[in-house]
């Protein structure tokens, strides 16, 4: 009679495949642990990844894997208490190969309970990711190299941005000392010292609000006159236009106060008549109107009583493509040397923080109107007048 082996139970074969299942994974370490954190089982995964056969760490503490410093802090023993505690405990760090090489680990450790739920051991899982880390480590260093090259670079623009508005001030008080030399009227000679002051005073403001910049604090506000202004304006503005342009200015009958920083706005309204005057290439009538108009948000949404100050040229007019990228830090269509892209985001700063904003109407061929719109606070101003330099 020959004799037949009993068959396997269904739970014997699921035993068998779990088994087998576990032993073919090769890119994970999949081992068992007591509750104590002794190892009871190996799979080849394991062995490809930490270095050990089998025969080599069942029985031993898990700890082996550790560096000594995580052994040192108590590390794999808390990561065993948590998952006892919460039933599972995730880990990333550095861990320990046979041969002494480190390398980064992403661990996962389960607890596994029997049908009564009683603990009977921890099932432990670890990928190596050293791979993933070191790129994420260039990453990380190629961003950091970038970051300093952008700001190295927006500090650089920063700085040949003042260059570029000192150099300005420069221009219309090397012109006027000129003018001064050669001058005979005392009134003339008058006027001209009267516009180097104005012009060494402006520049000394540019420095308080580069260091109020610096400070991140908000700019003094006060009352003021936009007649007045405009009319003393007119003066230091002129003499940054060479002499083959001009300046008119017009400004309607009773200009609504505005609450804001005159230095500031002195500086935004110079910074738009340099921009004329390089859209015209040198070359015709930049125009400066200003006038009150009641707003119901067919200006950027804005609603209630402000001051329009125009600054109208009929120049190259702007490119549609471009207009998105106009008030851009550093955005510049200039060549090297003759812009820093910083002029027009320092105007729609200011404006902004007084509350209003620039419109921008351009035909590319025709020209462009830049319209500083300033929110009224009050009072009464001087009357309407018509100057052309």
């Amino acid at each position: 009679m020959s004799s037949q082996s009993a068959p396997l139970s269904p739970s014997t074969l699921t035993e068998r495949h779990y088994e087998l299942l576990v032993q073919a994974v090769v890119d994970y370490a999949i081992f068992m642990l007591d509750p104590d954190g002794h190892i009871v089982s190996w799979n080849a995964g394991a062995q490809r990844i930490k270095g050990y056969e089998a025969g080599e760490v069942i029985g031993q503490h898990v700890s082996v894997f550790y560096t000594d410093e995580d052994r040192h802090s108590g590390k794999p023993r808390q990561l065993i208490e948590r998952a006892l505690h919460d039933g599972r405990a995730q880990d990333e760090g550095w861990r320990m190969r046979k041969d002494g090489t480190r390398f980064r680990a992403l661990v996962v450790i389960d607890v596994i309970r029997d049908e009564a739920g009683m603990v009977i051991g921890l099932a432990k899982i670890t990928r190596d990711i050293t791979d993933r880390h070191e790129a994420d480590m260039r990453y990380d260093a190629l961003r950091a190299q970038l970051f300093q090259a952008q700001k190295l670079e927006a500090l650089g623009q920063l700085s040949g941005g003042m260059a570029h508005d000192f150099n300005n001030l420069l221009t219309i008080i090397l012109s006027a000392a000129k003018l001064a030399s050669r001058a005979n009227n005392p009134e003339r000679l008058a006027s001209l010292l009267a516009s180097i002051q104005d012009a060494g005073e402006r520049g000394a403001q540019l420095t308080r609000n580069l260091l109020t910049f610096a400070r991140c604090e908000q700019m003094p506000r006060r009352l003021v006159d936009l007649n007045e202004l405009l009319d003393v304006a007119y003066a230091f503005i002129s003499q940054a236009l060479p002499k083959t342009m001009k300046l008119q200015m017009r400004f309607a009958p009773g200009l609504y106060r505005v609450e804001l920083d005159p230095g500031q706005l002195e500086m935004a309204v110079l910074n738009l008549v340099l921009n004329a005057r390089d859209a015209m290439q040198g070359n015709g009538v930049v125009q400066l109107h200003a006038e009150n108009r009641t707003l119901h948000g067919d200006i950027d949404g804005l609603h209630g009583e402000f001051v329009l100050i125009s600054i109208i040229d009929h120049g190259t007019g702007i490119d549609p493509a471009i207009r998105a990228r106009l008030f851009e830090p550093f955005f510049t269509t200039k060549d090297i040397g003759k812009g820093t892209g910083l002029g027009l985001s320092q105007v729609y700063g200011f404006a902004r923080q007084a509350g209003g904003c620039v419109h921008v109407e351009s035909v590319p061929g025709q020209g462009t109107t830049m319209i500083l719109c300033l929110p009224m606070a009050g009072g009464e101003s001087a009357v309407a007048g018509v100057r052309t330099c």
